[in-house]
């Protein structure tokens, strides 16, 4: 399979075929098949080719969604920058193991972040690493409150009702966090568990075989392992996909000002529309985030004037993101060449001491 442009849309088989990853990551391809009204020779053959030519990856994701929608202890982030000096500290920030996201916009001197943190903390990158870094012209910090949506859930709609719901495994049972009762964030993770995420984080579609291979635990305990997981809802699994080989060619963040008594009942609207693919509650002015695709500006037009209207909401203020500098784990795209020697100098110089 030759490789595509990074904005040439697939086909809409391919499409199919990262939507029912959607559903289940290690969905088998006679299943997909099955449902899809596809040749199992077809679907083996386009998944392979689509995972070979780096189109997509299927990996354990990294953020799980807290119990009652709360937050784990994370931070949004708005830096702006000196023209000229943004590639130095997104790749100061890059480096960094607690930042798993960050944009670019079209401003040309913005990046959003997510940086993890215990919640209530003076975070050292926040109060005194970013403020001190001379590059820097203003840092904006938000915790988040609640989730309504993470990207791991979010799903493109090339389905139908019918199709998500026959692909998709059994719901987690009483106990999960999909309840919202303790079940997965009071479960500890045994070693023969964590043995098993860590082999699946970077390819959560390896078979049962592979998995006993490399833990060395027999594959009928790694089989038995991998389903209380699931049916627990602690193996979440994500498809990492440019959004625009989908056809999606717009990014936008979303800064909402929502009233008190709207913020519930918007945040979940937001949750609930097609584009959005993450939404939360957060301290601050912009009480509300929120991050969705769009085919093109038109749509992105027709959100803000039309799907918005209603739901409390006193002030937008809409970022276009340019690129995504960081996904964890992350997207795939082609090998870039090393970066000029004066370069990386530069963004090891920007790193905070204790990153170095």
């Amino acid at each position: 399979m030759a490789r595509a442009t990074a904005d040439s849309a697939l086909s809409l088989i391919d499409q199919r075929l990262v939507a029912a990853l959607q559903c289940d990551g290690r969905l088998t391809a006679e299943r997909a098949a099955q449902v899809l009204g596809l040749n199992p020779a077809t679907v083996r053959r386009r998944l392979h080719a689509l995972g070979a030519d780096g189109t997509l990856r299927v990996v354990v994701s990294p953020v799980a969604r807290p119990r009652n929608g709360g937050s784990a202890g994370a931070l949004f982030l708005r830096i702006r920058v000196l023209r000229g000096k943004l590639d130095t500290i997104v790749a100061a920030l890059a480096a960094r193991e607690d930042i798993p996201f960050i944009d670019i916009t079209t401003s040309g001197d913005e990046i959003f972040a997510v940086a993890r943190t215990e919640p209530g903390s003076r975070d050292p990158l926040v109060f005194r690493q970013l403020p001190s870094t001379q590059a820097v012209t203003s840092l904006e910090s938000a915790t988040i409150l609640h989730v309504f949506r993470l990207t791991s859930e979010w799903r493109h709609q090339v389905l139908t009702a019918a199709e998500r719901a026959a692909l998709s495994p059994a719901g987690p049972g009483p106990g999960s966090a999909a309840d919202g009762s303790p079940g997965p964030y009071g479960v500890d993770t045994d070693a023969v568990e964590q043995a098993l995420i860590d082999a699946l984080t970077p390819d959560a579609r390896l078979s049962s075989a592979a998995l006993a291979e490399r833990t060395g635990h027999p594959e009928s305990t790694v089989r038995r392992r991998l389903a209380r997981l699931a049916d627990q809802g602690r193996l979440v699994t994500q498809v990492l996909v440019d959004p625009r080989r989908l056809g999606l060619l717009i990014e936008a963040k979303l800064l909402l000002h929502v009233a008190p008594d709207h913020l519930a009942a918007a945040g979940q609207a937001l949750a609930d529309h097609p584009a959005v693919h993450g939404a939360f509650a957060t301290s601050g002015p912009s009480n509300l985030h929120a991050a969705a695709y769009f085919p093109d500006l038109t749509a992105l037009y027709g959100f803000l004037s039309r799907d918005l209207v209603g739901l409390g909401i006193t002030h937008v203020e809409t970022a276009v993101v340019s690129r995504a500098a960081k996904r964890t784990p992350a997207l795939p795209r082609p090998v870039q060449p090393a970066p000029p020697v004066r370069a990386a100098r530069e963004a090891r110089q920007a790193r905070p001491a204790r990153q170095r």
